[in-house]
């Protein structure tokens, strides 16, 4: 449990679903810290939802990526050197994303409808560091300790006012770069004054002082590039290198907390107090709001609350038994897994493996910059519509990257089968988390994992079905044995008491910034799980079985029984199939995001942004707004209705 909350879960049953009832919340934890009470705003209608770290007015301004592949990239295919296997990355265009810009209409036309206007500024300051911080999103300078004049603020929270194109590449002033190279190697695990970091919602310190990477008193003229290694090296054939920019050794980036600084995501910090609390089920209308600032995603800290993040040894065999495919050695970082450690090809052995191309190998400690996560989905999109990139290969290295991650390294299967009468079978199927953090995480709009089940004869003759994706029309066909790990965030109703996920109509409804409350999450907790009693971490709808009676350690697995019936004169043995699938985006999210845009008028793109530099673009939606763009490329078959991948597979048969 996160210090300085004290939470504490009844479990009350109502209409057959355990639904987390009271939580009792103490003041704001170290994890929330008040903002800055000089940035009250003067200007009518302005809001500061971007108020702690770093601010825009950067002494130095971040440079752009090409500054660093010069050196940093050599052939594309040559993915041990930092740009070639970032640039294929969602951190790399993280600005160029559809679905993203899609989701921010949604978030500034939320916003101001609900006294918001501008709360954009808080997506773009983690998509797009390079404009956010050289003020072209909300603020054009640091206002920190000084009231907020006309000419402190820009209108560009819906990305408008942004440099650069989604396919001019990496080159200086491309606001579309996405997370570039010093947006992270400048992040910095303390501010200037020695301010603790925040660790949610992209609010970090970053260094912004001349470099004195010698300690000689003679400045580099500009801020230390951070990282692994340190200087001057004294290796035979590299005696007294030294890279040819600022540098200095830093162990936090090696840490997790440097990803947690953007993997935690809070609704805005605002001088006031957070923009949405957090609402439980207490029975009440009114419901029990606790007061915390809404917790919209928690990776980072499902992570810090499992055994990955203690450094323990583990033999694989857990309380509950032997866990497939488990053996955790020593805690793991987020980098263990997401930046694995370069390997030479295996025709090359003995190869160098080069972070620069004129630098001492680093064959042993070299972290592939891939970030490598689910989406396998969005840079084939990104493939296809910004040829204008020429980054066919990267694009596909990270859709293999992903693809790998989902089939490989997170989850293993295992299901049984057994007669339950003369027309029915009984089947089991246990899903177990091989990842550091919940499964699925991240991002929870549209995003769910899910369990299809066939059972064929002895013919190999399919008698049952159940989640069952069309590839044609995207539908995933659901009954009440389905089995779907999501969350499901929503609005509090305080006139019928329930946390609502669908609009009058009746369809599923996804307002990222107004949520406050959650109806659902039933998703795997990590391997030693210790949160299932915080609210910002539990189980919703549903409960974590303990690893053992008593403990407060959850089982990093889950169990669904089916009873499946047979038809008459069915012939045996009966051999079940299982597949454990992942979905970035379902059809009711990319179906959502176009309806808002019709539904709220929301303009085309060009015309949006007819004031913006470089308009109109001739990439991108163009003439449509961004969500029928969003969900025209998910109709296009070159891009399959964000098909899902197959995680895991396991099979059982009933005896002859």
């Amino acid at each position: 449990m996160r210090s300085g909350i004290v939470a504490t879960l009844l479990g009350v049953v109502l209409g057959g679903s355990i639904v987390a009832a009271v939580f009792a919340a103490e003041p704001p934890s170290p994890h929330h810290p008040p903002t800055d009470p000089h940035l009250a705003g003067t200007i009518a209608g302005f809001i500061d939802f971007t108020p702690r770290g770093t601010q825009p007015g950067l002494a130095f301004p971040l440079l752009g990526p090409s500054e660093c592949a010069s050196c940093h990239r050599n052939a594309e295919a040559e993915v041990h050197y930092p740009a070639a296997s970032w640039s294929g990355s969602m951190m790399a265009n993280a600005t160029r994303d559809p679905l993203f810009w899609a989701a921010l209409d949604v978030a500034n036309q939320d916003g101001s409808e609900n006294g918001a206007e501008g709360i954009g500024d808080y997506c773009l300051r983690c998509h797009t560091p390079n404009g956010w911080y050289n003020g072209r999103v909300r603020k054009v300078r640091d206002v920190s300790g000084s009231t907020v004049e006309a000419d402190d603020i820009v209108d560009g929270y819906d990305g408008c006012m942004l440099r650069g194109d989604h396919d001019n590449g990496d080159i200086a002033n491309n606001d579309y770069s996405g997370i570039g190279c010093q947006f992270c190697h400048r992040n910095q695990a303390t501010g200037p004054l020695g301010e603790p970091s925040f660790l949610e919602n992209a609010d970090i310190w970053l260094d912004d002082v001349e470099c004195d990477s010698n300690g000689d008193g003679f400045g580099d003229g500009e801020p230390c590039r951070a990282g692994p290694y340190d200087y001057p090296l004294t290796e035979p054939g590299f005696e007294g290198f030294e890279p040819p920019h600022a540098w200095a050794v830093s162990d936090y980036h090696a840490d997790s907390a440097l990803c947690g600084s953007c993997h935690d995501v809070t609704t805005p910090m605002l001088e006031s107090g957070p923009f949405r609390t957090l609402i439980l089920d207490d029975g009440t209308n009114a419901g029990n709001d606790t007061g915390l600032p809404y917790p919209v995603e928690r990776t980072y800290s499902e992570w810090q609350n499992s055994d990955y993040a203690r450094l323990v040894f583990r033999d694989g065999i857990e309380a509950v038994g032997p866990i497939p495919g488990k053996r955790l050695a020593t805690g793991a970082t987020c980098q263990d897994c997401h930046m694995r450690q370069a390997q030479p090809q295996p025709l090359e052995p003995e190869a160098d493996l080069l972070v620069c191309f004129f630098g001492p190998p680093r064959n042993g400690n070299l972290p592939v910059h891939e970030f490598v996560g689910g989406n396998t989905w969005i840079p084939q999109i990104l493939k296809g519509e910004l040829p204008g990139l020429s980054r066919d290969i990267a694009f596909d290295q990270t859709t293999a990257w992903a693809n790998e991650l989902l089939a490989e390294r997170s989850a293993v299967l295992e299901t049984t089968v057994r007669t339950a009468g003369a027309n029915t079978l009984a089947v089991d199927v246990s899903v177990f988390n091989l990842a550091g953090h919940k499964l699925p995480t991240g991002y929870a709009e549209g995003r769910r994992m899910w369990l299809e089940v066939e059972v064929r004869d002895a013919s190999d003759a399919v008698l049952w079905h159940n989640g069952a994706w069309d590839p044609a029309t995207g539908d995933l066909d659901v009954d009440a044995q389905t089995k779907i790990y999501e969350i499901k965030q929503g609005i509090w109703n305080a006139g019928t008491g329930t946390c609502d996920t669908t609009d009058a109509k009746g369809r599923e409804m996804f307002h990222f910034v107004l949520n406050n409350c959650i109806a659902k999450d039933n998703r795997i907790p990590p391997l030693g799980f210790t949160a299932a009693d915080d609210p910002e971490m539990a189980a919703y709808g549903t409960s974590y079985t303990p690893e053992r009676p008593g403990s407060n350690r959850s089982a990093a697995s889950d169990r669904t029984s089916y009873t499946v019936p047979l038809p008459e004169g069915a012939n045996g043995p009966f051999t079940v199939h299982a597949r454990l699938q992942f979905q970035l985006a379902s059809r009711e999210y990319i179906e959502f995001l176009r309806n808002e845009a019709d539904e709220n008028a929301f303009p085309a793109e060009n015309d949006l942004c007819a004031d913006g530099p470089g308009r109109p673009f001739t990439v991108g939606p163009q003439d449509k707004s961004r969500g029928q763009y969003m969900y025209d490329l998910w109709s296009s078959p070159a891009y399959g209705r964000s098909p899902p991948v197959e995680m895991a597979s396991a099979q059982a048969s009933t005896a002859p």
